[in-house]
């Protein structure tokens, strides 16, 4: 799909797919291209559009270059869509001159977030490089927005493994803790590649010519000196949240070694409890034909007090060590 935004008195508009004419076309969006699409922007623009495999390259080189006159920026952007799975996928900017063109196949948030605060406000997208620096902004602010609603889980999720150790506590709710662990440490760390590879474009375009033609024009490099603290700053933030999300999986298998060893210690002290009564019962239980016990009037109900009291004798002193 092609949505294709001019700009209008320092906003930007969605036009729909038409590409012509060109001019005041400042951002092109292409949002899972088909091979025609593809086509139809190369030769608008001349330029050539990276494919799905070429987006997914880890090199460096791969995902910050210069080929024939434009800029080919390639990052790693997490969409996180209500009651879904979190997604990392690469988002590929392609600045051609006074033209910005993203090239992606999954969808996060922050696009949809910035065409429109970028219709509503007046963000200074004249230019396609102007637009690019406003719409990684966007990207990290997106990005910090969910580290706070991450943090905010993790605090919640600290005090449910706490609650979870009371002697009401369940354990089907210590093992949906777990899960909402795994959770949390899949999505903060593809929040922290996202960042990472996010760094590393502000950090190659800080630097003084790419060596594009006309790159360095609208570059704001107090605007990327701004970016690339904040994006340093959230990158520890989401080390901070590792740490934690570590703790919490220690505190859990914690919990849930406590639970567990309890239960043995019940079965350990009705075992010990029982054990000499047993004893008793099993002595008077041997079939010897010459046992002076079984002649006595009161054997019976001797032998059941010998029995309780020796069960007795063991709790009490378990209750007085305070094993229970």
């Amino acid at each position: 799909m092609i949505t294709v935004y001019r700009e209008t008195g320092g906003h930007l508009k969605a036009s729909g797919p038409a590409l012509e004419p060109l001019e005041g076309v400042v951002w092109i969006d292409l949002h899972g291209p088909s091979a025609a699409e593809e086509r139809a922007v190369e030769a608008a623009l001349g330029l050539d559009i990276p494919t799905r495999d070429d987006m997914q390259e880890i090199e460096s080189s791969s995902r910050a270059y210069v080929e024939g006159g434009a800029l080919y920026l390639t990052a790693q952007v997490v969409a996180s869509p209500e009651g879904r799975e979190p997604e990392l996928a690469p988002l590929t900017f392609v600045v051609a001159g006074p033209r910005l063109v993203t090239v992606r196949y999954h969808a996060p948030g922050s696009i949809a977030y910035f065409a429109k605060r970028a219709e509503a406000q007046a963000l200074g997208c004249t230019g396609g490089m102007a637009t690019l620096i406003a719409l990684m902004e966007t990207i990290v602010d997106r990005l910090a927005d969910i580290l706070e609603g991450e943090s905010r889980k993790l605090d919640a999720t600290t005090r449910a493994i706490f609650e979870a150790h009371r002697p009401s506590g369940r354990m089907q709710v210590l093992a949906a803790l777990m899960q909402r662990i795994g959770r949390a440490e899949d999505l903060n760390g593809k929040l922290d590649e996202s960042l990472t590879t996010l760094a590393r474009l502000v950090a190659y375009l800080a630097q003084p010519g790419t060596g594009a033609k006309g790159a360095d024009k609208g570059v704001d490099r107090g605007r990327l000196k701004v970016l690339g603290r904040d994006i340093r700053s959230l990158l520890d933030a989401a080390e901070k949240q590792g740490r934690k999300i570590t703790f919490q999986l220690d505190a859990t298998l914690g919990v849930i070694n406590i639970r567990q060893a309890d239960v043995i210690k019940i079965f350990s002290v009705v075992a010990f409890v029982f054990l000499p009564p047993t004893l008793i019962a099993s002595i008077y239980g041997m079939n010897f034909k010459r046992m002076p016990e079984l002649e006595w009037p009161w054997g019976y109900p001797v032998a059941l007090a010998a029995m309780a009291v020796s069960a007795l004798v063991p709790y009490l002193i378990f209750r007085w060590k305070k094993w229970l």
